[in-house]
């Protein structure tokens, strides 16, 4: 229902007839409109703006005074590709079409991506102005939305690897396989600093300092975007601000714990500690910025005008376009008029919708109309969008697509790179590297991470909160990778519950590799994050049969360990490794030294939540172990 200003209306029409009648009106409006827009004369093929050749400026303000109110609108809507077709995409002329919660074309392979994403590209173009339309998704660890594809260490690993050279080149390569798929826009680096590892999102961000985080957001926005003229896709600054440091228990949605809560911080602390990681973003030519859905202030950060304009646009210099997070405006309350007014004037340029996009557009139409939003902002808002579009090249690129690189072995073996430089050392009685042991004949492994795929590649894989199971295409379990390490003189016995009907000490090691199923944001919410009594089961187990026992714990973040720490000879945090389980096995048998460090710190007792932003824990007490910590 669209908001006016007249109140005398409201004196004699009947409250009830409006609530019939107000969306037939919209509909009847929308589609006049576009009968409109439709009957304007077509545009001349030597325009300006379709002249490549022309700076990018003069591109975008040629293309922006041909524009209708109601076609900047459109730009403004970022609408999920269940909610519109190719056609209406581009009948509408709507800025961008995003794969949200695991969407993904009916043909779920690379060549049903690309033909996917090319329906929708082709119909943007077709459209009076020929805007292309921005298609993004969240390839937060490798293309995950695409069966096949490399999946990298979550940003947690790279955080422990702490190289920005080695995240660049992840980040490269992960841009290569996005992009064969079609697609110009990754809703990646994640730039938020956990503080609390009950957090379900915690391996989303590099670590729990800003200058580590700084330095590899940076270095992934480099990759993402290329260091050239003209980026390979588009980078994505997320989520700003301040939302690794919610308060527990303070999440509105009545299923989450803490994801989307609110953020205590002062001024003080937004400057030194949440903003670092985007100024460095910015300074990178990160092009798109996405709000969080966390509270900071008292106000939903899409509403946020002084964080958003006056010191993201304003302070930090920031020339892309902000993009709102799933239905983050709508939270903002009051209505959707009133949410979208207060978002867009706040600094908000495209709406993640995601899914109804006609009211959107007839709201911000109506808001201009009425006063409550300026043509000015609006303008604003949509030339940010379209300067987006032109340096990423959506309006002059049509390169064929090269499925090859998809899951090629060069992207593999760096992502196994990857994997051996994350892993973290954190506890050895000169058990490790195995091949220190010349009398090793048999080895015992068991627990439910050893032979899963899945869970190895946490969430964002193939589907929105991941698969559990052996379910990903072309991975590599931890489990395969041990048996290859160790050959094929080495006896390997496997049982994931530690059911071994073996005599005592019968194998010279065991090693059980255990951890979390995969989840998503705040369903992993968690109170107490350990291990399962499943997974405890298996490590028995292996003690009973076993003369020494690895652990190995693939995990989004550390859990609570304490209690059973003493009974272990070795810890290995491995995280959340993605496709290449070798690159576990690799290091675990010497192949590759041990060499990456905690992130953030690792909890001894739930008391010590949430760490304050230097890294100290809540009572002052030492954690079990610090941040950067690692054995070598």
């Amino acid at each position: 229902m669209v908001h006016t200003k007249s109140r005398s209306a409201s004196r004699t029409v009947p409250y009830r007839s409006l609530l019939y009648v107000a969306p037939i009106i919209a509909l009847v409006l929308f589609f006049a409109h576009y009968l409109f827009v439709n009957a304007l004369p077509a545009i001349a093929p030597d325009s300006p703006y379709k002249d490549a050749g022309r700076p990018i400026e003069e591109r975008t303000e040629d293309l922006l005074l041909r524009m209708t109110l109601e076609e900047k609108a459109a730009q403004m809507a970022l609408v999920e590709k269940n909610s519109i077709t190719p056609g209406n995409a581009g009948y509408a002329g709507v800025g961008g079409v995003l794969s949200g919660a695991g969407a993904k074309p009916e043909d779920n392979t690379p060549e049903g991506w690309r033909d996917m994403v090319a329906r929708y590209m082709e119909e943007s173009r077709s459209s009076r102005l020929g805007i292309p339309l921005l298609y993004g998704l969240d390839a937060v660890h490798g293309h995950g939305n695409v069966p096949g594809a490399t999946l990298f260490p979550h940003s947690i690993g790279l955080g422990a690897a702490n190289d920005p050279e080695l995240t660049r080149r992840v980040a490269e390569a992960t841009a290569e396989e996005v992009r064969a798929s079609g697609v110009f826009w990754s809703f990646s680096p994640n730039l938020d600093m956990p503080q609390d590892i009950r957090w379900g999102r915690v391996y989303e961000g590099f670590s729990s300092d800003a200058q580590v985080t700084a330095d590899l957001g940076a270095a992934y926005i480099r990759g993402l975007q290329g260091e050239g003229n003209t980026p390979a896709m588009l980078a994505t600054a997320k989520h700003y601000l301040g939302t690794g440091g919610m308060q527990w228990g303070t999440a509105v949605n009545p299923d989450y714990r803490i994801d989307q809560g609110t953020t205590q911080a002062s001024e003080e602390v937004i400057r030194e500690f949440y903003l670092p990681p985007f100024r460095a973003a910015v300074e990178q030519g990160a092009l798109s910025v996405m709000v969080g859905l966390n509270t900071i202030d008292g106000k939903k950060m899409s509403a946020n005008k002084h964080l958003i304009t006056d010191v993201l646009k304003g302070e930090l210099g920031f020339r892309g376009f902000v993009v709102s997070d799933w239905y983050g405006v709508y939270e903002i309350g009051g209505g959707e008029y009133a949410a979208t007014v207060a978002a867009i004037n706040a600094g908000v340029d495209m709406v993640m919708l995601p899914f109804e996009y006609k009211p959107f557009v007839q709201n911000v139409v109506a808001a201009v109309q009425n006063g409550d939003i300026s043509e000015a902002r609006v303008n604003d808002a949509v030339r940010r969008i379209l300067y987006a579009k032109f340096v990423v090249g959506l309006f002059d690129n049509s390169a064929p697509s090269n499925l090859d690189v998809i899951g090629a072995d060069a992207r593999r073996a760096l992502a196994r790179e990857a994997v051996a430089r994350s892993l973290v050392l954190l506890k050895n009685e000169n058990v490790l590297p195995l091949f220190r042991s010349p009398t090793l004949r048999r080895i015992a492994v068991a627990g439910s991470a050893a032979d899963n795929t899945g869970r190895q590649s946490g969430a964002w894989t193939i589907e929105w909160q991941g698969i559990d199971g052996n379910a990903i295409p072309g991975a590599t379990s931890i489990l395969a990778g041990i048996r290859s390490a160790a050959g094929p003189e080495m006896e390997i016995l496997y049982d994931a519950a530690g059911d071994f009907d073996l005599p005592e000490d019968s194998a010279d090691i065991g090693i059980a590799v255990v951890g979390e199923g995969p989840y998503a944001e705040g369903v992993g919410d968690n109170p107490y994050p350990s291990l399962s009594a499943e997974d405890l089961q298996a490590i028995e187990g292996l003690r009973k049969v076993s003369g020494e026992v690895v652990v190995v714990i693939v995990s989004g973040r550390p859990l609570f360990i304490q209690k059973e720490l003493p009974k272990w000879d070795a810890l290995v945090a491995a995280w959340l490794p993605g496709s290449e389980g070798a690159g576990v096995a690799d290091v675990l048998f010497g192949k590759r030294s041990f060499s990456g460090t905690l992130p953030l710190p690792w909890p001894a007792s739930i008391r010590q939540l949430p760490f304050t932003p230097s890294g100290r824990t809540a009572d002052g007490a030492m954690p079990l172990f610090p941040r950067g910590f690692g054995l070598r």
